[in-house]
């Protein structure tokens, strides 16, 4: 089994629609650090689990310095996130958000 990791640092803000009063519920931004776990028992044609730069146009074109809950179609918690960037990176079975220090969210894929 190959593995590969690629961690990226970003700057976004989001709100998150909560069901109890938090000042999170305001617009506010971190400069978060985001990484990828990606797994093949094979390598593709080039040579490669995941190209290390597609990982890293994807969260740049999609995330960076962007408003969250503009561009992301669920509350923008950590954990949706790394859901959902796990979800769009090929090979990918884990990925770690980090917020701020000592506040980090996972997502594993079954």
């Amino acid at each position: 089994m190959y593995y590969v990791t690629k961690q990226i640092e970003i700057s976004g803000s989001h709100s998150l629609d909560l069901s109890y009063p938090s000042k999170c519920s305001a617009l506010h931004g971190h400069n978060w650090i985001i990484t990828v776990h990606c797994r093949a028992a094979q390598l593709n044609p080039d040579g490669m689990v995941t190209d290390f730069t597609h990982i890293k146009q994807l969260l740049t074109s999609t995330l960076d310095h962007a408003n969250f809950n503009e561009v992301l179609p669920f509350n923008p918690t950590a954990e949706n996130i790394a859901r959902w960037i796990c979800e769009k990176i090929p090979n990918c079975y884990r990925v770690d958000v980090q917020e701020s220090a000592g506040n980090t969210a996972s997502y594993v894929a079954d």
